[in-house]
């Protein structure tokens, strides 16, 4: 089964450009593409995507605000974030309202599909190469935030918090289990506990909590 994709752009040679690179693999279709926020929430319900990618200015609605919509559907599509490489002001707060990760405009087409799979199959979109980077754009910490996340890391056990930290690094399960010598399995456990403790809806939201913490290095 190919995993259905929703396209939310309102430049349409960006939506044209992002067809042809997705739907040269036999493993995703574009089933819907939408010029603002709204079309994109409406076409989320109707067409029920399993992957949004979604532009942040976008006419009517911006894509915080459909974001905010489309995450808070039953049995919701996976959001990522398409962002310019000068970083957005509205993504960090996007990645907070729901969405499983963020990719750059200029994304290669081979990385643009395996990043498409990946976020389908469950895991977040965290590139390294600009993770850190966004994280400390619109995640700079105040001292209540900071106490207020150093505050929900108090519940986590030791190894709970060395999972978060490369959680926040931007690595996957696999480059965990080899880090920390467990099984991927195991960090998927480890993860979803961490997740679970800290009431976060995914690895973005828990890696902001981590980067406000101050447990990234800087």
């Amino acid at each position: 089964m190919s995993v259905r994709v929703l396209l939310a752009d309102d430049e349409d040679l960006v939506r044209s450009g992002l067809i042809l690179i997705l739907q040269a693999d036999p493993e995703i279709s574009v089933v819907a593409e939408a010029s603002d926020g709204a079309q994109a929430v409406h076409l989320a319900r109707t067409h029920r995507p399993d992957v949004v990618l979604m532009d942040i200015r976008m006419p009517v609605m911006d894509g915080l605000a459909a974001t905010k919509e489309i995450t808070g559907l039953p049995h919701a599509p996976k959001v990522v974030v398409l962002t310019t490489f000068d970083l957005d002001e509205y993504v960090h707060a996007t990645l907070q309202a729901g969405a499983m990760g963020f990719l750059l405009k200029n994304t290669p087409p081979r990385e643009l599909i395996r990043a498409v799979k990946t976020i389908n199959s469950g895991d977040a979109m965290l590139a390294p190469s600009v993770t850190r980077r966004l994280l400390s754009a619109f995640a700079t910490r105040d001292t209540d935030r900071t106490a207020e996340a150093r505050n929900r890391l108090s519940d986590l056990t030791a190894r709970e918090r060395e999972v978060l930290k490369l959680v926040g690094e931007g690595k996957s399960n696999a480059e965990i289990g080899t880090c920390l010598h467990m099984s991927e399995a195991t960090v998927k456990t480890h993860v979803s506990r961490v997740l679970a403790k800290l009431q976060c809806a995914n690895r973005v939201q828990a890696a902001i909590v981590a980067h406000d913490a101050g447990l990234l290095a800087t």
